[in-house]
């Protein structure tokens, strides 16, 4: 018993998830906690399982085979009951005992005597015959009995069965390495759509209260008669325009934060704080997958048009390698049809002991044991062989075509990923800097307005181009992070730039958390401009 706790709790320890570290977490305690919480990761190490009791399953072929069988019968009614029962009261005469020290004549008599009163040549059923142990109407019947059985000759079935079998461990640990690198991309983006909506949150709230400023400022001019009500009516406007995106913003940001939660398996209520903020200026690769991240930094080159060399040396792909285990399995799943058109031979023995107790204990005193070989040649199958000879190639030419579209669709994929990681580093470092003018002009801006010199509109629209520039800054340092997470774990990932049935896996990609556009008064300028300005004028907080 305290072996049997010992071996149950073992496993409840290996499962035991990791405890949350006090205070905010980084993106490397995260991973850290999301892997062994993952079902994902879960259902593929039980695929892994499962192909490794296939292994065994098709190696047992090529072993011998022994198995042990124990019986008891208790006959309660028989058709032999009483058969061998001639004589029930005996012979009637002392029972025939020959002298050969007598005379003749002496011996002679013996047999005739013992001939009349029965006592010898009853026939076959008379009472000299011990008939006691045969098998017929016996009540009691207990056997005991060993079977062994040997493969000499299967035709190829049992080398094809295990060819199959190995080919579908190999698949299944590349479907593990894919699952691990899904669910470290997964939360990955998680974590930093988390942490783009608190950041997102913070602007919004930063800018609300700045429209209440700029209503509390209006609201004093307006008492001491130096403003109009009108530019009162404008500045709460403006103030309770901005509460509904602070509201919108923080609706995100719990769902955010959920899905973090979900990912690392965390009640809903659970205070979850996170150690980046996006605000690095510098804005370093994470550490968990820098060195990967700056491997392939290296190799990429960005032309005037923002293309990239053809000529870059391409990774490997886990999705390729999966589509060339999956050619090689059903090269091997032919073979294995191919083969049972081949005899198979077996030998065959088996050994068992008998008894026939009149109680209920036995005394093992009869045996069995035969040996013997057979033989099993397929003749007719009524056309099932060809049919499934004929599933076998269809379903081989279709790996090899779905590995070469495999293959086609990695190169397209990885240098999307590629092309993804440039633009998402071009918009970070274009975004560089204009923070710092955005708030210059804010400070302008907000003193012209307090003297006097600007209206109310130019506050607001000065206000407006710093929450824009806050959220665009936090936005690329969201896409630029995620980008490097892509193109580190891009050879593990599933490919995702098509659909290719039986070997490209969806990959599910969660939205990042997008400011809602805030709407602010504009002036005839900007009106005038905005054909000018284009996007600056209309890319709002989105």
């Amino acid at each position: 018993m305290v072996w049997l706790c010992a071996m149950t709790a073992a496993p409840l320890r290996a499962q035991a998830p990791q405890p949350v570290p006090a205070g905010p977490l980084t993106l490397e305690q995260v991973l850290t906690l999301a892997e062994p919480r993952s079902e994902a990761i879960a259902i593929a190490q039980a695929g892994v399982h499962r192909a490794q009791g296939e292994q065994t399953r098709a190696r047992s072929g090529a072993l011998p085979q022994l198995s042990a069988s124990a019986s008891y019968d208790r006959a309660l009614a028989s058709e032999f009951e009483g058969v061998f029962d001639v004589n029930n009261t005996g012979p009637s005469c002392p029972p025939f005992s020959l002298n050969q020290l007598a005379p003749i004549e002496v011996r002679v008599s013996e047999i005739e005597r013992a001939i009349d009163c029965g006592a010898i040549g009853g026939g076959f059923f008379g009472s000299g015959s011990n008939l006691s142990d045969l098998p017929f109407g016996r009540k009691n019947t207990w056997r005991a009995g060993l079977s062994f059985s040997q493969n000499l000759y299967s035709g190829g079935r049992i080398g094809a069965q295990a060819a199959v079998a190995a080919i579908g461990h190999e698949s299944a640990d590349l479907a593990l390495t894919t699952a691990r690198a899904q669910t470290l991309f997964d939360v990955t983006q998680a974590y930093y759509d988390a942490v783009l909506s608190e950041r997102l949150v913070t602007i919004a709230n930063a800018t609300l209260d700045q429209a209440g400023a700029t209503l509390k400022q209006t609201q004093a001019g307006f008492d001491a008669g130096t403003q109009p009500e009108f530019e009162v009516l404008r500045a709460r406007v403006t103030r309770d325009t901005q509460s509904p995106v602070l509201i919108r913003q923080r609706a995100n940001r719990d769902v955010a934060f959920l899905r973090l939660k979900q990912l690392l398996e965390l009640p809903a209520d659970y205070p979850l704080q996170l150690a980046d903020a996006l605000g690095d200026d510098m804005l370093a690769p994470p550490a968990v997958f820098a060195e990967r991240v700056a491997a392939v930094e290296k190799t990429l080159r960005s032309v005037e048009s923002g293309s990239l060399q053809v000529n870059a040396t391409l990774p490997e792909r886990t999705a390729v390698s999966e589509a060339d285990a999956t050619l090689r399995l059903r090269e091997a799943s032919l073979r294995l049809v191919e083969v049972q058109r081949m005899p198979s031979v077996s030998l065959n023995s088996t050994y068992s002991r008998i008894a026939y107790p009149d109680g209920v204990l036995p005394t093992f005193n009869r045996t069995n044991w035969s040996v013997g070989a057979s033989m099993s040649v397929p003749i007719l199958t009524g056309g099932r062989q060809r049919g499934d000879e004929a599933v076998a190639r269809a379903d081989l030419d279709e790996a090899r075509a779905l590995r070469k579209q495999t293959e086609e669709l990695a190169a397209l994929d990885t240098r999307s990923v590629w092309a993804d990681l440039v633009a998402a580093r071009a918009a970070w470092e274009a975004s560089a800097g204009t923070i710092e003018q955005a708030q210059r002009a804010y400070q302008i801006a907000n003193v012209r307005f307090t003297n006097g010199v600007s209206t109310q509109l130019e506050l607001s629209d000065a206000r407006l181009s710093l929450q824009q520039a806050e959220a665009n800054r936090a936005q690329a340092a969201r896409d630029l992070q995620v980008a490097r997470a892509h193109v580190a774990l891009l050879p593990n990932l599933p490919v995702t730039a098509g659909t290719a049935p039986g070997v490209v896996r969806p990959r599910v990609v969660q939205p990042a958390p997008q400011a809602p556009a805030s709407p602010q008064p504009q002036t005839g300028s900007q009106f005038r401009n905005a054909s000018a300005t284009g996007a600056q004028s209309q890319v709002g907080i989105q």
